[in-house]
């Protein structure tokens, strides 16, 4: 098999204004084989199953028949491939461009439950529909509220989304029963082989065994099942007994409770920044040299997503999240090609029509599954800690972030201390994603008040001279406080290091005054100082002028200087003098 995609591999080449990281073998840009297209998009499915749970648990809770929470998962299905296969497009305002696969997502549990207690399912699926529809118009200004979602805010919902899987996979892992305390130590076998298996090609296998973790796990796993009898010919009936081929049932009704739109309104919201974490993300893995997230390709992705969830209200299943434990199969596979998503999709969408495929994935193993959702999970909160830490942390976003980590995990670590929060508020404190996301938004906001991104100050060449970093520990403050990336700021300090270096060397005595502007983008520098204009040479000095003439070392400090910045400008009136350096941000 030619496993070679159809373009160039190389580390380093840059695809549509990215540059591939070494760590991927077949980036979004690229088309792998097409028989291995449709088993990594098979590896997809086999984890977005994971997410059907969710429809169980809001179906049961709720005493929705066992052929009604069926048919809510199959619709649910066909939302969630038309979804994935919505969001790898490239063309018009539908679709971010990555592979991050759909499901349902433990967002919209609280709320779905909620209305389904109040006005059963014909409510659940009417508020599912207005909570699609809410989506799809907020994508529409999200670009206006890039803001709002800095990499430390984006990052730590990334991370929240991978800390809510541990309550999901590690009870499974290991066969815990929270009735009587008990551990099973035959599904905690089984978990640790299929884990084993996964962990074995991704950590040590050269070969393209890498791309397929998940589908060698499962493998492992169903025969440990069998053979320490977790999974049985009960199971296998279970399957058999299904109709091969069957169509799902339309919804009779459908029904809107103004009452219930504000939990749905925070479901929404809360699976609209998970989008935009699980897209951030999917933006970091496929570009080494990545800075900030694009809001338009976030704004595309949750318009797909939008659709799709009101599509899945109007066919009769739960709302759509982005599935974050598909990013996280993707960065541990080295494959993010958009190409994936198309027989992931269709896959899933077929899997609505032939209820006995689906019941294949139903009867997965919970160790199986728990060692699944741990492999992806490790993935997610490192990947969300590398997107906060991508940022210089000043004491103000140090707090955003342990406030919102502390309350949100407290959902999880003390169980029950939000159960008396009044009905119509407590979707927000359903999980640590819910509360912790909200808080780090509403955290950030406030902590922005009263801040500038302007500061000006005075430094003496001669300290410079002498040894005195006062230039460098300034932008090391700045840094933090405006949140830019460590390597820019550094440069920035260096530049202007031997800026003072250079007006040292040319006996400027004044003070020299600098006013330093920062966005997202840009960071400018303008500098006033009594004295001629500097000349900044294309070419350093020769090495021989460096060690014998004193007029050498102030044309390598402009020399140095010129390379550290991305934009020198300098102009004069009479004895005073600008400079204007730019630095890409």
């Amino acid at each position: 098999m030619n496993a070679q995609p159809h373009l160039r591999k190389d580390v380093g080449v840059r695809q549509s204004g990215r540059v591939k990281p070494a760590t991927l073998i077949y980036s979004v840009d690229e088309v792998p084989p097409l028989p291995l297209t449709i088993a990594l998009g098979l590896q997809h499915v086999f984890v977005m199953s994971v997410g059907w749970i969710f429809v169980v648990v809001a179906a049961t809770s709720i005493g929705a028949s066992r052929v009604e929470a069926e048919t809510m998962i199959r619709m649910s299905m066909i939302a969630s491939g038309l979804a994935t296969i919505l969001q790898a497009r490239t063309r018009g305002p539908i679709g971010s461009g990555y592979l991050c696969p759909f499901s349902c997502g433990p967002a919209y549990v609280s709320a779905s439950i909620l209305a389904g207690q109040v006005g059963g399912l014909p409510l659940l699926w009417g508020m599912t529909t207005f909570s699609g529809i809410f989506e799809a118009l907020l994508s529409r200004v999200m670009k206006r509220l890039q803001r709002v979602f800095p990499p430390e805010v984006t990052g730590l919902v990334v991370a929240l989304v991978g800390i809510e899987l541990v309550g999901i996979g590690a009870p499974r892992f290991l066969g815990y029963d929270p009735a009587n305390g008990h551990l099973d130590m035959r599904a905690g076998a089984v978990a640790l082989l299929t884990l084993a298996a996964m962990l074995a090609p991704t950590l040590w296998g050269k070969s393209k065994l890498r791309l397929y973790p998940v589908l060698i796990g499962l493998f492992v796993g169903y025969v440990a099942s069998t053979l320490t009898r977790t999974l049985t010919l009960v199971h296998v009936r279970q399957v058999l007994d299904v109709p091969l081929l069957g169509f799902p049932r339309l919804p009779s009704a459908l029904r809107f409770r103004f009452g219930m739109m504000l939990p749905f309104v925070i479901a929404s919201i809360c699976s609209v920044l998970k989008t935009v974490g699980d897209l951030t993300l999917c933006e970091k893995i496929n570009d080494s040299e990545w800075k900030r997230t694009e809001m338009k390709e976030v704004s595309g992705g949750i318009l797909a997503g939008g659709i799709c969830s009101a599509l899945s209200g109007l066919l009769g299943g739960v709302g759509q999240s982005t599935f974050s434990s598909n990013v996280g199969l993707s960065m541990a596979t080295g494959a993010t090609s958009r190409v994936i998503a198309w027989p992931a999709g269709l896959i899933c969408i077929a899997l609505a029509f032939f209820p006995r495929l689906a019941a294949i994935f139903s009867i997965m193993p919970e160790p199986v599954m728990g060692a699944v959702v741990v492999y992806v999970a490790c993935f997610m909160i490192l990947g969300g800690l590398q997107v906060m830490l991508s940022r210089m942390l000043d004491a103000r976003r140090i707090f955003v972030i342990g406030i919102a980590l502390v309350f949100g995990l407290s959902v999880e670590i003390v169980p029950g201390m939000y159960n008396s929060v009044p009905e119509w508020i407590r979707p927000l404190f359903s999980s640590s994603l819910a509360l912790g996301t909200v808080l780090v938004v509403v955290l950030n906001l406030l902590f922005q008040l009263g801040t500038s991104k302007r500061k000006t100050f005075e430094i003496y060449p001669a300290a410079a001279l002498g040894g005195d970093n006062d230039v460098r520990r300034i932008m090391e403050a700045l840094g933090a406080t405006w949140g830019m990336r460590p390597e820019v700021a550094t440069r920035a300090a260096n530049c202007l290091h031997e800026l003072m270096i250079y007006f040292g060397h040319i006996g400027v005595r004044s003070p020299v005054h600098i006013e330093a502007q920062f966005d997202e983008f840009d960071l400018n520098f303008d500098i006033d100082y009594a004295g001629p204009e500097i000349h900044f040479p294309d070419q350093p000095p020769m090495v021989e002028a460096i060690a014998s003439e004193a007029e050498a070392m102030p044309v390598l400090c402009a020399y140095v200087i010129r390379g550290y910045a991305d934009g020198v400008s300098v102009t004069s009136q009479g004895q005073q003098s600008r400079i204007h350096l730019h630095f890409e941000h």
